[in-house]
């Protein structure tokens, strides 16, 4: 939340440079408070446990958030209990025919990365909710193969296939400071990836409406943005749990696939030995920047944006 201070204290222009929330005291007097409300796409095959990684992120804050779980209507899905999204979900669709409006909005990742997008079962209702969101959205958080989509969807940046999955923790740096989505970030900060995939960051880098906030030479783009914060773009997973690579990484070795230890991810990548959680207090911060980011800037009136 917010610091309410007097415009003419000495500290607020310098608090206001660091980007520290600062709410001068006129604003704060004037100011209507309602919850936040995000919705959430959720395109993974663990269904529950995905639900659950995220309201963790969203509830480390003092802000009230209201949850919206959006569903493709054109998708059957085969990992969520029977019943489950028929009642905690709603469809997209109808929700876009009532012209429904959110202050934030969540498009996941899904297992569906190495086939082109207009191959994916949803691809049409999944465009023309990226569609919906820029006039109906403050601000939308794309995650893994959700920024893939939306990265093509927007600016027509096509993904790449890896020559081996980037499975892993890996560390990432910012470019620069200072931005809304890295206050109290370290310089590196460690993040799990989890991807056969990547959009090209030359294609990123030349596109001028995107900005590249975070990066590795061994991962590549991070962290992307465009219009002042109000699309993001994450290749990785910075929601993920302490044990969900672990999870992967055994599943795919009982499918007999190729799959290499997840790297910096076990202690001397012994997968025998737990692994050392490394990402967590970075992946609260990110999800209560952004929050604190859409409280800010978001109208009361939704309509109004």
């Amino acid at each position: 939340m917010p610091i309410k201070i007097p415009r003419e204290l000495p500290a607020y222009r310098e608090l206001s440079a660091e980007n520290v929330f600062v709410m001068t005291t006129d604003r704060a007097e004037h100011q209507d408070i309602r919850p936040l409300r995000v919705g959430i796409v959720n395109l993974m095959p663990t269904t529950v446990t995905t639900e659950a990684q995220l309201l963790r992120l969203l509830g480390n804050s003092p802000l009230q958030v209201d949850i919206t779980f959006l569903r493709m209507g054109s998708h059957e899905s085969r990992n969520a209990p029977p019943g489950h999204l028929e009642k905690f979900y709603q469809s997209a669709g109808e929700l876009m025919d009532r012209g429904l409006y959110f202050d934030g909005l969540i498009i996941t990742g899904a297992p569906v990365e190495t086939l082109p997008f207009e191959e994916v079962d949803y691809w049409d209702e999944l465009a023309a909710v990226i569609d919906y969101s820029a006039g109906h959205v403050w601000s939308t958080l794309h995650i893994c193969w959700g920024a893939q989509a939306g990265l093509y969807r927007r600016y027509g940046i096509e993904k790449q296939p890896l020559e081996k999955k980037l499975f892993g923790i890996f560390p990432h740096r910012i470019n620069g400071q200072n931005k809304a989505l890295f206050r109290g970030f370290d310089d590196e900060f460690l993040a799990p990836q989890s991807r056969h995939t990547a959009s090209s960051r030359e294609a990123i880098a030349a596109c001028p409406a995107l900005n590249i906030e975070s990066e590795t030479p061994e991962t590549g783009v991070f962290i992307s943005t465009a219009r002042k914060g109000r699309e993001i773009y994450v290749s990785g997973h910075l929601e993920y749990d302490p044990l969900t690579l672990d999870l992967e990484y055994r599943r795919d070795l009982a499918r007999g696939l190729p799959i290499a230890i997840p790297q910096n991810y076990y202690p001397d990548n012994d997968p025998s030995r737990p692994p050392v959680v490394r990402w967590r207090a970075h992946a609260h911060l990110f999800f209560s920047n952004w929050l604190n980011y859409v409280y800010q800037e978001t109208p009361y009136n939704l309509e109004e944006m």
